[in-house]
Formats: structure tokens, sequence, C-alpha cells
């Protein structure tokens, strides 16, 4: 299973915005991570729509959590960055074209599977994936691509 690359980036940004406690730019972020700023904008903007962060527009702006760490769940988060609902086709009926499809296990098991994986993932907040913050925050803004 692979996420896709703007729950990577979504959680990216949270992270290190709960590592350092203080409101950054998608500029100040990109360069900390090495990441494209086009795409991280684009995540960051979507975290903004749906409530993640707040954002603060024009000269000095940037974005800062709008969700306590201990408050926010990455099962909740993954579930709206991926779309797990076509994990692959015999799980979208509409679109659907295999024929083995009422003679098959995959998706049954597949499905048990995925939500193994959220169930799992819903036991994790923002906070557990930053135990350390000031180690975390040290260690990517003193990286090289920084």
């Amino acid at each position: 299973m692979h996420l896709n690359l703007q729950t990577d980036y979504a959680l990216r940004i949270l992270m290190l915005l709960a590592a350092t406690g203080r409101q950054m730019s998608v500029d100040e972020i990109a360069r900390t991570y090495g990441i494209s700023r086009n795409h991280l904008a684009k995540v960051a903007h979507r975290l903004n729509t749906l409530g993640y962060v707040d954002t603060i527009r024009g000269r000095g702006g940037g974005m800062q959590l709008a969700i306590e760490p201990k408050r926010l769940n990455v099962g909740e988060l993954v579930r709206k960055f991926e779309s797990l609902e076509t994990f692959v086709e015999c799980m979208t009926p509409a679109t659907n074209t295999c024929p083995a499809i009422s003679v098959c296990g995959l998706q049954g098991a597949l499905s048990l599977a995925l939500h193994d994986f959220l169930k799992r993932l819903d036991s994790f907040t923002l906070a557990d994936l930053v135990p350390h913050p000031e180690r975390y925050a040290r260690k990517v803004e003193g990286s090289p691509t920084s």
C-alpha cells in the first residue's frame, strides 16, 4: 500500500506545525522538507478548507494548526485525503467490470485489510506522530535541505 503524495504532504505539514507550535509559510515548509512548493500549496489549501489549519494571507502570513495536535485524528485525515473506496476496481460497483466479482474473495479480503489499517490509524493523533516536538523541529529545520 502506498499513500498518495497529498496525504504524505498533509501529514508533513501538520507534523511540522505541531512541532514548531508557530505559524509557517508554505515556502518555509517546502524549503524545510525540500519538496515542491506548488504541490505543498495545494495541500495547504485543502488542509485549510477541511479546517485542519488556519491561514493568514499577505506579508508575514502563513498557516498554523486550527486543531490541537492531541485532537487531530490521523485515521480521519487519511480518509479525507485518500480514495480508499477505489483501492481496486471491484470496490466501486458503478465502474466494476471484473467478471469474477461474484466468485472472488479479493474485495472482501482487501476491505477487511483497509478497515484494520484505518482502525489502527484511528488510534493515533497528530501528537502521537510528534512525541518530541522540539527534537522533531530541530531535526527537520536543521536538515541539509532547509
